[in-house]
């Protein structure tokens, strides 16, 4: 099989040589060249072009963004970015992310050697997978966000009612993705009115990514989008992402559902896992519950999927013609967890159908 062609671009001589000793570690893998800035790398690329490049945003002379900028306007390639773990590079990360960067990859702050270690390393491989696999023309620029005035709840007005209430009918909509899905997820955010059910959603990315990739969603969504906290109640209008390093879970107390944030192992590679948010949802939401798996490698999902299937939930799948990597929601088409398949832009029609 022909291998994966990479080419680095970071200013970190150390970064450099530990991400060209990982990838060139797996057999499936060759990296190309290295360049130490989007300038230098322009003349190699020309040169010869590889099938993902793996990319710093933070660089001398021409920062990555407006690098990944002209690679998606000139020539559109699978991108990696590779960024620190501040709030900063969350916020950048983000503004790549919908510039069409395909996934990112969090850069220790403190001693990058961390890559060679298991875990680390095996992240990076992934990603370069993941991103070679890609369908790059389902990768759309994404426009800037609008300043948006702040979203404030009755809370303002006065206190919620208090009391207890009878069974629960209320609808809750279980979303899980990764790779191609912070582009997905905005697609299927955006159109839905303030009615929409309570929204619980695991995206894969690292942790103090989320908290940015929230905000920059609550800013283009009428509904209101943000990092889920632990005991964050699940209300209509509102979506709660998983915070990344994280799992989340739904529980229920009463009528009312709520989410837990704890710590835990890694699940099928991930944390936050999103079998381990349908398992919860199958638990506690049965059949009030719409399942949608999207976009994203491996099969984080497909189990916790036929579960919420096996108990009533209303379960879809994005469609391969949509996908950007076809992983997921294959694996949950498999396992005979999905009870539909449909394109990227009918779900949300499925979500008001569901309500």
């Amino acid at each position: 099989m022909k291998k994966i062609s990479v080419f680095i671009v970071d200013d970190s001589a150390v970064v450099r040589q530990v991400a060209s000793e990982v990838l060139n570690g797996d057999p499936s893998i060759e990296v190309l060249g290295v360049a130490a800035d989007p300038i230098f790398a322009i003349s190699k690329l020309n040169k010869q072009w590889p099938d993902v490049i793996v990319l710093d945003i933070e660089m001398p002379r021409m920062d990555g963004i407006t690098f990944l900028k002209k690679i998606m306007a000139e020539r559109p390639t699978p991108v990696v970015i590779c960024s620190s773990l501040t709030e900063k590079g969350a916020e950048t990360t983000m503004d790549a992310l919908a510039a069409g960067a395909i996934t990112v990859v969090a850069k220790p702050s403190i001693g990058v050697r961390r890559f060679l270690m298991e875990d680390a390393a095996s992240e990076l491989v992934q990603a370069v997978k993941a991103a070679a696999s890609a369908k790059i023309k389902h990768v759309k620029i994404a426009p800037s966000p609008k300043v948006a005035a702040p979203k404030l709840t009755a809370d303002a007005i006065l206190t919620a009612p208090t009391g207890a209430l009878r069974q629960t009918t209320e609808r809750i909509v279980a979303i899980g993705t990764s790779t191609g899905g912070t582009q997905a997820l905005e697609s299927i955010l955006t159109p839905l009115p303030r009615t929409s059910p309570g929204i619980v959603i695991v995206q894969h990315m690292p942790e103090k990514f989320t908290a940015s990739f929230a905000e920059r969603l609550n800013s283009l969504c009428e509904i209101e989008v943000r990092e889920a906290k632990h005991n964050d109640r699940v209300i209509p209008g509102l979506a709660l992402v998983a915070p990344g390093g994280k799992h989340m879970l739904l529980k229920r107390s009463g009528a009312q559902y709520y989410v837990e944030v704890l710590e835990g192992p890694l699940v099928n590679r991930h944390r936050p896992s999103v079998d381990v948010l349908f398992r919860s949802v199958a638990k506690y939401a049965g059949k009030n519950a719409l399942g949608i798996i999207m976009t994203g490698m491996g099969d984080d999902g497909a189990r916790g999927l036929k579960e919420m299937h096996d108990v009533g939930a209303t379960t879809i799948a994005q469609d391969e013609a949509t996908s950007v990597v076809y992983g997921m929601p294959k694996e949950a088409v498999k396992l005979g967890g999905v009870d539909r398949s449909v394109g990227l832009g009918l779900i949300p029609g499925e979500i008001a159908k569901f309500i």
